[in-house]
């Protein structure tokens, strides 16, 4: 779908030799000019599904239903992208593609693995699983059941955000689906130990777990983290979708707290939920808020604010957590995403349990009267940052499914 690991794992397994086809919704192309007219906002949206260079020979594109989900709403069709039920929903673009491939395994002999992601794998498995395919599933988020008990208690404790918990609308189809799917699976990937602890509530039995962590982009070449000035502000920074699993009700509340002492100053990046809620359209009123911007951007944006707070309730990993690190910034974030791999808790940053304002705000207290200490956390987390990057994430990934396969065949 053009995320960045997915990019990533497809560069891999060419450096590696291992791709023979790589199935995506669409490559946006390098040459731009007849598409000018688009709006800046479509063209920015497209530029982020480029395939790399090495991987675009393999590319095999499904483009027509993610292109609806996309921009359907910004000309009037919002239905179009509704959760599940949409005729250009995500689930929609995942069975499309889940279909296609598993028409495709059928066509072209001589495949040994193929590697889907949740929601788009149970056709594709079941037909692998009948050819003696090798299949690998990557769960980029926690299981799904540990997700429904956590969110909906969350609802009951904050029902002014409820409307912002969209996978609690899930349905049971759906969510049988995903069970289907672990069923089928030979090698299960995740990128947290946290997912990896979830997968202990799966009612059935359960193939290999293989954790490996997602890159960190290179940091720029001598890079020093921002400083903060005696009189300056504490510069927070918060990126992702602006919704409550990600726990942001804790961390506004968090900052609210501190507004009698003065000194902090918050920037919020993020796409706004669909469903309407009060409380946060308040905080995108009161605070510095950025709706989307490049990515580029976006690591720019990181190098001239202090600190990144991630306060997820339920995170697969949080790849914003590593690009801060590169951009030095120090992390505050809960153990409900990949932070306690990635820090050790009050050298790159701060580990806070879920739902605590109070942590929050005593940790953002704590950087703002140190910045010597500030200072020192963020050429740490620069430091760990180098020894988690995307060619090691590329490398790792790509070992995992050789040993996989190379052992299936001495079996």
């Amino acid at each position: 779908m053009g995320n960045t690991f997915v990019r990533e794992l497809a560069k891999g397994l060419v450096e590696a030799g291992m791709l023979t086809e790589h199935w995506t919704a669409f490559d946006f192309p390098e040459n731009e000019n007849w598409l000018r007219w688009l709006p800046n906002e479509v063209l920015r949206q497209m530029r982020r599904r480029r395939l790399p260079a090495e991987v675009r020979p393999f590319a095999r594109l499904r483009p027509w239903h993610e292109m609806g989900r996309l921009f359907g709403p910004q000309i009037g069709f919002s239905k179009w992208a509704s959760h599940e039920h949409g005729r250009c929903s995500v689930d929609r673009v995942l069975h499309d593609l889940d279909r296609r491939i598993a028409r495709r395994m059928k066509e072209r002999p001589g495949i040994r693995g193929v590697y889907l992601y949740e929601d788009g794998a149970a056709e594709s498995f079941a037909v692998a699983r009948d050819l003696g395919i090798h299949t690998f599933y990557d769960l980029p988020i926690g299981y799904w059941r540990v997700a429904r008990r956590l969110l909906v208690e969350e609802a009951q404790l904050s029902p002014e955000w409820a409307k912002t918990l969209e996978g609690n609308s899930d349905s049971g189809p759906k969510l049988a689906r995903k069970d289907r799917e672990l069923d089928l699976s030979d090698t299960v990937l995740v990128a947290s130990s946290f997912t990896q602890q979830t997968l202990s509530e799966f009612p059935g039995v359960l193939p290999e777990v293989v954790v490996v962590p997602y890159g960190a982009p290179t940091p720029v070449p001598n890079i020093s983290p921002s400083v903060r000035l005696p009189d300056e502000s504490l510069k927070i920074l918060f990126v992702g979708s602006l919704g409550q699993r990600k726990g942001l009700r804790y961390l506004l509340e968090a900052v609210e707290s501190l507004k009698g002492q003065g000194g902090y100053d918050l920037t919020l990046i993020g796409t706004m939920p669909g469903a309407k809620c009060e409380p946060l359209r308040k905080a995108v009123q009161r605070h510095r808020y950025i709706p989307s911007l490049p990515h580029a951007e976006i690591l720019a944006e990181m190098r001239r604010h202090h600190v990144l707070v991630l306060p997820s309730l339920f995170e697969g990993f949080g790849l914003v957590l590593t690009e801060a690190m590169a951009n030095g910034l120090p992390i505050i974030a809960t153990a409900h995403t990949a932070a306690p791999d990635l820090i050790e808790n009050g050298k790159e940053g701060y580990l806070v349990p879920i739902r605590s304002a109070d942590q929050i705000a005593a940790r953002l207290t704590d950087l703002r009267g140190d910045e010597t200490r500030r200072q020192a956390m963020a050429e740490a987390a620069i430091s760990r940052s180098m020894k988690q990057t995307w060619g090691h994430y590329r490398r790792t990934i790509s070992q995992v499914m050789g040993r996989q396969l190379s052992n299936e065949n001495h079996g």
